[in-house]
């Protein structure tokens, strides 16, 4: 019988009550990073713990400005870095996805390039609200 691997839930800087009230009902504790500010606001982010071979959620929400999905796609960065065998965003905002569709001619789609660019960053899922 093999057993599945853990999964842990880690917050953004803009998230973090939804994530603890996840983690709360989910009865897990909610993973430790750093989120490091500079003062020129470059912001680094890394893991705290050992994610290697587990199931990881990001709850972060895109709700702009651009700095949340920003901090989102680094903390993407980080966990496929560390080994992690899958990540899900979980993005309680998912911010442009107003603009899903081609409505007029010579205009951008952001809800799809959004959606390319997470991909490209390293989910494996996306859950939004």
């Amino acid at each position: 019988m093999s057993q599945t691997p853990p999964f842990k839930v880690f917050s953004g800087t803009n998230s973090r009550y939804l994530a603890e009230k996840i983690c709360s009902s989910l009865g897990c504790e909610l993973g430790q990073m750093n989120i490091q500010h500079f003062a020129d606001g470059e912001f680094a982010v890394s893991f705290e713990e050992s994610i290697r071979g587990c199931q990881v959620y990001l709850v972060q929400s895109t709700f702009p400005n651009s700095d949340n999905l920003m901090e989102l796609l680094l903390m993407i960065d980080a966990a496929k870095r560390a080994s992690a065998k899958s990540i899900v965003a979980v993005v309680p905002y998912f911010g442009w996805a107003r603009q899903d569709r081609k409505d007029k001619p010579r205009v951008s789609i952001a809800a799809k390039l959004l959606a390319d660019i997470l991909s490209v960053a390293g989910i494996n899922r996306l859950i939004t609200m």
